[in-house]
């Protein structure tokens, strides 16, 4: 209870010493605002595009491995170079022995892509997406249907000439006409859209309603002109077996490509966690270095705040003699300058975080998702708290050190 009597009656010493130097008491805090508001910004902009990004990349799905000639992250520089001698690409026939094998536990939609332009009647649209692909796609990607119907086995095997289209290719290719029934020209071949896909958003700054699904065997026909794909999305039927699948998905790679046992994997399984990692790897490396940088701020902010506070000691000496002088001890002169220290720069810290509270609205308004979390906002104000403490404790020892009879001399 008496820590509590003297912290309280140090608050109050404090308090009044900084409203007798209000002007004074702003200028110290110049230094802590300039540096929380750095650090603040900088995990804003960290947390919100980890939000985003993390948004993003949920479509690719959790339970849903992607089998490629290379893996997206090869681990060492030996490793990577490894991977660049791969020559034997993923084929149809493999994806469709894959899906055979895989039919009790997985489903299994071969992919390929390209970037074509679009006709229809007199407007075109270029760079769109073509996605060839088979009826599972609608499971493993994760796509709804707004209108119409998806592909068909029948489609898929037949190889009609049908296509499903995304919902920013029908808004801007139609204009306002049903897009159901009407044919578009992909490189002179045409395809009847037989339905339109619900609106996704973006991935990856890619937009992901620009893009036009067609069987796949009509893609390699008409548009790709080799047997190739791009990858094997395979979508596991139980989530609480997703390394088994791994591991069955792997071993059937290994037999369909026939590899010996002693021959490393010419092939690499994806997952969308990879990504995830990698990129938390990318934001922690990225929120060392912006710490370190920032910290300088923080630094000259905490040198302004010990300096002020010297001042303040050799000023109100007469004040320490007395306040010794009628009982006062060390530690009570030494939590007064403290708390007086720690509260400048708590103010500075509330300052700080309105001014980075504004400029976040303001940046996730005009340029990118910007988020200031409560543990954000709870790390500002302690480490304001913490500055004052540090910056505080040389004048504040100084201050409890003096002698109560040479302090009552001093003018």
């Amino acid at each position: 209870m008496k820590l509590f009597a003297e912290i309280r009656e140090g608050l109050g010493i404090s308090w009044s010493a900084v409203r007798a130097n209000k002007m004074r008491s702003v200028l110290a805090t110049i230094g802590i605002v300039i540096g929380i508001v750095t650090v603040t910004l900088m995990g804003a902009a960290i947390n919100g595009l980890d939000q985003a990004f993390i948004k993003s990349i949920s479509s690719l799905g959790a339970d849903v491995f992607y089998v490629q000639q290379y893996s997206w992250f090869s681990g060492s520089y030996d490793d990577w170079l490894k991977a660049q001698k791969r020559r034997r690409p993923i084929s149809l026939r493999e994806a469709e022995a894959l899906a055979r094998q895989l039919a009790p536990i997985a489903i299994v939609a071969p992919t390929v892509y390209d970037r074509e332009t679009l006709e229809y009647k007199t407007r075109s649209a270029t760079l769109v997406l073509i996605i060839g692909t088979t009826d599972p796609y609608l499971e493993t990607s994760g796509v709804n249907v707004a209108q119409g119907r998806f592909l068909t086995a029948a489609d898929a095997e037949g190889g009609q000439p049908v296509c499903v289209i995304g919902s920013d290719v029908a808004t801007n290719l139609f204009r306002g006409d049903s897009p159901l029934g009407a044919r578009i020209k992909i490189k002179n071949q045409s395809f009847q859209v037989v339905g339109v896909l619900e609106k996704q958003g973006k991935m990856l700054g890619w937009s992901l309603d620009e893009r036009v699904i067609i069987p796949i065997r009509e893609f390699l026909a008409d548009i790709w002109n080799r047997p190739t794909i791009d990858r094997v999305e395979v979508k596991v039927n139980e989530l609480t077996q997703l390394d088994e699948t791994r591991e069955e998905l792997r071993q059937s790679m290994r037999h369909i490509r026939h590899l010996a046992p002693d021959e490393a994997d010419d092939f690499g399984i994806n997952q969308q966690d990879q990504i995830v990692q990698w990129f938390h790897q990318q934001t922690r490396t990225i929120a060392i270095i912006g710490l370190c940088v920032t910290s300088l701020a923080l630094f000259v902010g905490g040198i302004g705040i010990m300096n002020i506070m010297f001042v303040s000691v050799v000023e109100r000496t007469r004040e320490i003699g007395v306040r010794k002088a009628i009982g006062a001890r060390r530690r009570n002169i030494l939590l007064q300058f403290l708390i007086e220290a720690a509260c400048i720069c708590l103010m500075g810290g509330i300052i700080g975080l309105g001014i980075a509270w504004l400029v976040t609205l303001a940046v996730t308004y005009l340029l990118f998702p910007a988020a200031l979390s409560w543990t954000i906002v709870g790390i500002a104000l302690l480490v304001s708290l913490l500055t004052g403490l540090v910056s505080g404790f040389l004048p504040a020892w100084r201050a409890a050190r003096m002698d109560p009879v040479d302090a009552l001399r001093s003018e």
